[in-house]
């Protein structure tokens, strides 16, 4: 009896394996950027192209579902000290055409015109006007709206007043100037969700002007984005939007006149909270 062993039947030698990691796989832990992919021969492995596929996918559905208004506006009636939303939409008649010309989305159909003329009749002016546009993520307005829109009302000044929510579909950044002039808004903060990526598909974004009117430029605007779950909270978004609105108001101005410096005000009151002896018993 032999010990030998047809060599056809022995398994095959390992093979090196399929994909290469990169040797920096360790800082993906710290980004949800595509970094450190490896590769497949010289081509990127199919998992990371399937993954890609697939936030792509996630990313088109975020700019072409539609915003489910009623549902919105029924969170939004729900928040203490807001009063009932108003609903508009843009001369875009549909997505499609909201997605073909931007500048539709800019100005208010006639028939929201009319109704906000008609409103502006009975209320008077307010401080600040907030209106919630879809945008191109209404996944972000949906599901980040109201939870920003409750934290501003939360922290709202004592003698600041606000208008009656607006919503606005197949909107643009702009279209806010237009409802803040007709309401009488002596600034308006225009909620809107902002272009998915294939990080982030929900990501919401605020731009606030000073006197909104048509023709007011970007230039003429503060912005705060990345608002969701991975970025900025509603509580700071709110923190930093009344920190700029009050600056606003002080300085009567907006845009590049206006620098962002609400985190170095945190940081300076925190730090005084943090060196200031207690009060002796």
């Amino acid at each position: 009896m032999t010990n030998d062993i047809d060599s056809s039947l022995e398994p095959p030698a390992p093979k090196p394996p399929t994909v290469v990691h990169d040797h920096w796989i360790g800082l993906r832990s710290l980004t949800p950027s595509r970094i450190a992919l490896g590769r497949a021969g010289h081509a990127v492995p199919t998992r990371e192209l399937l993954r890609a596929d697939a936030a792509h996918a996630r990313a088109r559905a975020a700019v072409h579902a539609p915003l489910e208004v009623a549902s919105l506006r029924a969170e939004l009636e729900a928040v203490p000290g807001l009063a009932p939303p108003l609903e508009v939409r843009s001369a875009a008649s549909t997505r499609d055409h909201y997605l073909l010309r931007p500048d539709l989305g800019r100005r208010l159909s006639a028939e929201s015109r009319q109704q906000l003329r008609d409103v502006s009749s009975a209320p008077a002016a307010c401080d600040l006007l907030l209106v919630i546009g879809d945008g191109l993520s209404t996944s972000a307005v949906q599901r980040h709206a109201v939870a920003v829109v409750t934290a501003i009302t939360a922290a709202r000044p004592a003698n600041w007043s606000l208008g009656p929510p607006v919503i606005a579909t197949e909107a643009r950044v702009a279209l806010g100037d237009e409802i803040g002039k007709l309401l009488r808004g002596q600034l308006v903060a225009m909620l809107i969700g902002e272009r998915p990526g294939l990080s982030c598909q929900e990501s919401l974004g605020i731009y606030l002007t000073w006197q909104p009117q048509p023709g007011r430029t970007d230039a003429e605007r503060n912005c705060l984005s990345n608002i969701h779950p991975g970025g900025l909270s509603p509580s700071d978004a709110a923190s930093r939007l009344w920190w700029l609105a009050t600056e606003a108001r002080r300085l009567a101005t907006t845009g590049v006149a206006l620098k962002d410096r609400s985190s170095s005000f945190a940081l300076a009151n925190a730090s005084t909270e943090r060196i200031t002896p207690p009060t002796a018993q």
